[in-house]
């Protein structure tokens, strides 16, 4: 079921029992029960219905030759390169994209047929127009995000481009799509973070908001978001009770993002440091947290390999520390293993995976292994003590994997 645990941990439901005396005026029972039973509000046949279609906030649409050969077709990738059997095939048939984001990308496709400018399909072969990102949020707000490859165009050829699709989405065709926001990115490689190149706002809003755990949170185009909304807000629920956090603990998010599972946290913590590589979603967490009034956090942009040594050395102080990690698919690098492993105020680890196969299975390997002078891992070994897999992809057969480790 989408964005629904499948297993409560024991010792939460013992720390509600525990807590409910303490909250028996009326006005505080509404708040405990969204925090033991959150769906307490809705009817159990209500309950068993959660959002399984069209539920993703955010798709990447690539741009290359359709079925009929046509080059500039929009959608998702069929077969390979290697094999020679690539193929473009639009999407609005699929059930986890919201007809938005496919009316976006059909009307793409025929900006990009009503172009001189070939599209972009292979870097060293030529071509401009390459991939469309939207992303959508709760209220229907929508940003599109069009990547072009500039090739040798001039800065008055480029304005040009840049006018004729603001154009095509705002008094053209594509006005139908009602965007609220248009950027614009001049890409040469296949994937290019705002830092590289910046993002181009076209016309719009700069930014869309969402509403999660009581939070108003600011997203930028270059922000980490997880794709389901409804099941984030499910996850990171998981995460909060399997830290265990109290006032006395410092939470160490790394791999922060826009800072949601630190700030959703903040308030039963005594601090919270986040540590992210792209500095808009850095620049969104401090936004978020100064909106929202929470005035414990601290946020830290760039490779959590460099950062968190320094960070953990600085907060040595007998503090007990509660770490999260939410990495890539790539899992995390190395050092950052080393100096969780070493860092002995460093109880519990919770270890967002969406991709445990891999490079997250030799960081589990690396978390638990006895102590090993030769790799530098010294400190005492963690203990997995418990899995909850959260469903964040309906028709897939993906799940977020929570791992709690103690030590």
């Amino acid at each position: 079921m989408a964005g629904l645990k499948r297993r409560v941990p024991l010792h939460s439901l013992r720390y509600f029992i525990s807590m409910a005396g303490l909250f028996s005026k009326p006005g505080l029972l509404p708040w405990l029960a969204d925090v033991v039973t959150p769906l307490w509000r809705l009817s159990y046949e209500e309950q068993l219905k959660p959002v399984i279609n069209g539920y993703r906030n955010k798709s990447t649409f690539s741009v290359n030759r359709g079925p009929d050969g046509n080059p500039k077709t929009v959608g998702f990738y069929l077969g390979t390169w290697r094999d020679g059997n690539m193929v473009c095939v639009q999407s609005n048939h699929l059930k986890n994209i919201p007809e938005k984001h496919s009316q976006v990308a059909q009307y793409y496709e025929v900006f990009l047929r009503q172009s001189p400018l070939e599209p972009c399909l292979v870097f060293h072969e030529g071509g401009y127009w390459r991939e469309l990102t939207v992303r959508t949020n709760s209220q229907g707000h929508t940003m599109a995000i069009i990547t072009f490859h500039p090739q040798n165009l001039s800065q008055e050829e480029l304005h040009v481009q840049k006018e004729i699709v603001k154009e095509f989405f705002i008094r053209g065709p594509g006005a139908a799509c009602d965007l609220t926001s248009l950027y614009f990115q001049e890409s040469t490689m296949t994937r290019c973070s705002h830092q590289q190149s910046p993002y181009q706002l076209l016309f719009g809003e700069p930014y869309i908001f969402e509403e999660l755990l009581s939070l108003k949170i600011r997203i930028s185009p270059d922000a980490f978001f997880q794709i389901n909304t409804a099941g984030a807000e499910m996850l990171y629920r998981t995460v909060g009770e399997l830290t265990g956090v109290n006032s006395d603990t410092i939470l160490l998010d790394i791999c922060c993002g826009t800072g949601v599972i630190g700030l959703s946290l903040s308030q039963h913590t005594s601090r919270v440091l986040g540590i992210e590589l792209v500095e808009q979603a850095v620049e969104d967490a401090r936004w978020t947290a100064a909106f929202n009034g929470i005035t414990n956090s601290e946020f830290h942009t760039g490779r959590a390999e460099k950062i968190l040594p320094g960070l953990l050395k600085s907060k040595e102080d007998g503090q007990s520390i509660v770490a999260v990690v939410n990495p890539a698919r790539a899992g995390l690098h190395y050092k950052v293993i080393q100096a969780i492993r070493n860092f002995r105020a460093i109880h519990t680890l919770v270890f967002v995976s969406c991709k445990l196969h891999g490079e997250s299975t030799r960081n589990v390997i690396e978390l638990c292994c006895p102590p090993d002078p030769a790799k530098k891992l010294l400190g005492e070994p963690f203990v997995l003590q418990q899995v909850v897999p959260v469903d964040l992809f309906p028709h897939t057969p993906h799940c977020e994997l929570v791992l709690l480790f103690t030590r």
